[in-house]
């Protein structure tokens, strides 16, 4: 396993001004290995005016968007019961490479309200048929998904922001009677449903892991084999409006953030314009989550509609609450493509306005579950359970060019590259350091030109690689 130990990198101290006198890179390439490897450093001279036949990449940290929440993953039944598997060296050596500085630093955390598709089984906090919940108990995971929290937590120096999504109510409060395979939720369960969530909250919290918001109901638009359930638009806003929200306030949740959607991109406008154009409804929706898998349907993914809703609701965060590669293949745990949508996602979105990015499960086994239904993914790490050892893939190496380097409250600064053979995102830390990172899908190397205000560096990125570049 490669920790990465603490890296001194050469910080811009006059970057707000918007110049630079020196950078340190760091390298991530394809048939070579360098795995977030700094390669030197390049300094910064008077810029020129570069011709259009050059690339060039053009920086101004003066101009600033949206802050950065940060970055993470989901911690799953499936991840706990793989983590659980493993021995107390190789659980020390996962917790590290995830939520240690010298690992990827990640900073947000997404976890399931009872069960989903990834795990052993399906289950609820209630037996059948409880509409008051009397019998509400989380003791189904402390066996293995809360253990894990509290280390994933701890490994991140005690602090860790984590919200919660619901994949289905209980079967007897849907019109289908079936937690799986879509279905409803009956009228007659609003309010029940609403002090579920409350309960699964104050009931985490009172095992010492804080939640820091909600999502009101995973992929709200999708009929799955497994936990899922149907919200139109309309129903969404009117369960948060007359129910979820009020019933927070009413528990003193109220501080709470309830994120809306938590879909594809597809459809995200018409949600946001239902949800966030009703004032009532609104005053209770911190922002809007999303997911990658409107590609599924042929088309091409939907950045665009991102930047719609940035631009129509700037007060509403976007945060990608879910992404994976599916279809799992044994002989792909090091297929670069896989990492290569992940970097070029991440930049595209990123430029459009997102805030945040949460992976979904952060450890499979060496079959891509376990899974209750066959749904078998990859993950950025996985377990073979029959060896004990962990397996990195390029994903794991791709998500730390920007966990490592984009710290909570960062914020994204104007970035535009002049020719589409590079993808570039650019962000300024709190720290008054500036993190640049750049993508090359290409099979070839790329030389160019880097400008911060009006100095300029060149240097190149090799073929298939991804180079983070601090300044």
């Amino acid at each position: 396993m490669r920790i990465f130990k603490p890296l001194v990198v050469i910080l811009c101290f006059t970057c707000a001004i918007g110049s630079a006198t020196a950078a340190t890179i760091f390298t991530t390439a394809k048939d070579t290995d360098l795995r977030l490897a700094p390669g030197g450093e390049v300094s910064f001279r008077k810029g020129s005016q570069p011709t259009e036949n050059e690339i060039s990449i053009f920086v101004n940290p003066k101009i600033h968007f949206q802050t950065m929440l940060g970055f993470g993953g989901a911690i799953t039944d499936a991840s706990s019961e793989v983590f659980a598997k493993l021995s107390p060296e190789v659980q020390e050596e996962f917790l590290k490479a995830y939520f240690d500085v010298e690992g990827l630093d990640y900073s947000l955390a997404r976890t399931t309200i009872h069960s989903a598709d990834f795990g052993s089984g399906s289950y609820t906090y209630i037996e059948e048929g409880d509409k008051e919940l009397r019998t509400f108990s989380i003791e189904h995971d402390r066996k293995f998904r809360i253990p894990l929290i509290k280390r994933a937590i701890q490994a991140a120096g005690g602090e860790l922001l984590m919200y919660a999504s619901p994949w289905s109510p209980p079967a007897f409060m849907k019109d289908s009677n079936n937690m799986l395979q879509g279905g409803k939720l009956l009228p007659e369960y609003y309010q029940p449903w609403a002090n579920y969530y409350t309960k699964f909250i104050k009931a985490y919290e009172k095992e010492g892991i804080p939640i820091w918001g909600i999502t009101i109901q995973n992929e709200p638009m999708a009929t799955q084999r497994w936990e899922s359930s149907i919200y139109s638009a309309e129903e969404e806003r009117d369960f948060l409006k007359f129910y979820l929200g009020p019933t927070m306030e009413k528990e003193d949740l109220g501080d709470k953030k309830i994120i809306v959607w938590d879909h594809n991109r597809d459809l995200i406008g018409n949600r946001a314009n239902t949800i966030f154009g009703d004032p009532e409804a609104s005053k209770y929706a911190w922002g809007i989550g999303y997911h990658w898998y409107e590609v599924w349907t042929g088309s091409d993914a939907k950045h665009v509609n991102l930047q719609n809703v940035y631009e129509s609701y700037p007060d509403k965060p976007i945060l990608f609450t879910e992404g994976t590669i599916e279809r799992f293949d044994p002989e792909r745990f090091q297929y670069w493509p896989n990492a290569e949508r992940y970097a070029n996602d991440m930049i595209n979105d990123f430029n459009v306005g997102v805030v945040g990015w949460t992976d979904w499960n952060i450890l499979l086994d060496e079959n891509g579950g376990p899974n209750h239904v066959g749904n078998f993914c990859f993950a950025p790490i996985h377990a073979d359970t029959t060896t004990g050892e962990l397996i990195y893939t390029p994903t794991y190496y791709y998500m730390g060019h920007f966990s490592k380097f984009i710290k909570p409250g960062a914020k994204r600064v104007s970035t535009t590259v002049s020719q589409s053979f590079l993808l570039a995102s650019s962000f300024i830390n709190p720290d008054g350091s500036v993190a640049t990172v750049i993508l090359n899908k290409g099979d070839e190397p790329v030389s160019f030109n880097f400008y911060v205000g009006d100095q300029e560096a060149e240097w190149s990125i090799p073929a298939r690689a991804i180079q983070t570049v601090v300044h």
